[in-house]
């Protein structure tokens, strides 16, 4: 097998590759990219137009359209562009939810990273194709959820660019919650908490669906204060300051999210995490070293009266060990030559197009 690969990445349509803003699919496929081509592999994105991921970029359309997001036409007609783009590489890691029943038997062996929870309705479908295309799962927590008869080839933590995470050891008084403007993020309960703390908060989320402005309206709005600041959508350079300069990222989560980047991207600024224990939480955060995971809201509030305790310089250390975007490339990679060699084993003997036709033109004399 050829020490060098063409890889063939496909990023869902709805956001750029990496994201203006939220976008943690983006984000982990941006940092996934770059992370293999440096390592010195042939790396191909099929995205959209408006992405800069530093890579070779194709695409179908010319922007992103997080306004049609979970359009099956829009999907469809992108994941055929990508597969027909990228018919020449060597394995193709598919992102999408359409590129799974794109191809039975596709010209090149295909992976898939399941992003989201497996659900009723996503365990039905990855279900569909257990056996025939290998699912990544993104934690261990989400990867026990996935249903009976569906092999999960590999349990794969998400990684970050840590050259664009600067560490920060002094940091200000306020606490963050950085996210997403919905219930099960738990920000009615981060603001409960900070209040009791007497701790300022910071609230910077996507709000933008119809839902989300809802929740906001009713629950959140009237819950703010001069202490507690809802400042909007950060890009990611806002990210990255308010990462760096909070005393603590409070993320009481109220569902069993499949990783949660913005734990990792916290502990890269060197800012300890103080939240629940549900879903992927207790792989990312060592309770007691990097942050503290607790099952309450009065052991929230006793966890913010003691983050101080939490060394700053081990949580970028944990990071560095732990959520590098190498280590999540190498890890992809074993699984990649894995498959292709599997692959390759399976269709051995089976004829190639050139076989075919000279034994058909035979056939005719």
């Amino acid at each position: 097998m050829n020490n060098r690969l063409k890889i063939g990445m496909v990023a869902p349509p709805w956001v750029p590759v990496p994201p203006k803003a939220y976008g943690g699919t983006e984000l982990v496929v941006d940092a996934l990219c770059v992370s293999l081509q440096r390592a010195g592999h042939e790396v191909t994105l099929f995205t959209t137009a408006d992405s800069t991921c530093a890579v070779r970029r194709r695409h179908l359309f010319a922007h992103s359209d997080p306004d049609r997001m979970g359009s099956a036409v829009l999907e469809l007609r992108h994941v055929a562009a990508a597969y027909d783009e990228l018919e020449q590489m060597d394995i193709i890691h598919d992102h999408t939810l359409a590129g799974m029943f794109y191809r039975d038997a596709p010209n090149v062996p295909v992976v898939v990273t399941n992003h989201g929870p497996f659900n009723a309705d996503l365990a039905d479908l990855y279900g569909r194709v257990a056996g025939r295309i290998p699912v990544i799962a993104i934690s261990r927590d989400q990867a026990s959820r996935a249903p009976d008869g569906l092999p999960i080839a590999a349990v794969i933590h998400h990684g970050l660019l840590l050259d664009r995470y600067p560490f920060a050891e002094h940091p200000a008084d306020h606490l963050l919650f950085l996210g997403r403007m919905s219930p099960d993020k738990g920000i009615d309960s981060a603001i409960r908490t900070a209040r009791r703390a007497g701790t300022p908060l910071l609230i910077a989320a996507k709000m933008r669906e119809a839902n989300e402005v809802r929740y906001f309206e009713e629950t959140i709005r009237p819950m703010l204060s001069r202490s507690v600041r809802y400042i909007g959508e950060a890009d990611f350079a806002s990210k990255v300051r308010l990462l760096s300069s909070a005393r603590a990222l409070i993320n009481p989560i109220q569902w069993p999210e499949p990783f949660g980047l913005v734990m990792a991207e916290a502990l890269a600024c060197g800012t300890p995490v103080v939240g629940y224990p549900g879903g992927a939480a207790p792989e990312i955060v060592d309770h007691g070293v990097t942050g503290f995971l607790v099952d309450d809201e009065d052991e929230l509030v006793d966890a913010v009266s003691r983050i101080d305790q939490i060394n700053r310089g081990v949580c970028r250390e944990v990071a560095e060990e732990k959520f590098t975007a190498a280590r999540m490339a190498a890890d992809h990679l074993r699984l990649y030559r894995d498959v292709i060699g599997k692959w390759g084993s399976r269709h051995s003997n089976l004829p190639t197009s050139e076989d075919t036709l000279t034994r058909s033109l035979l056939a005719l004399h």
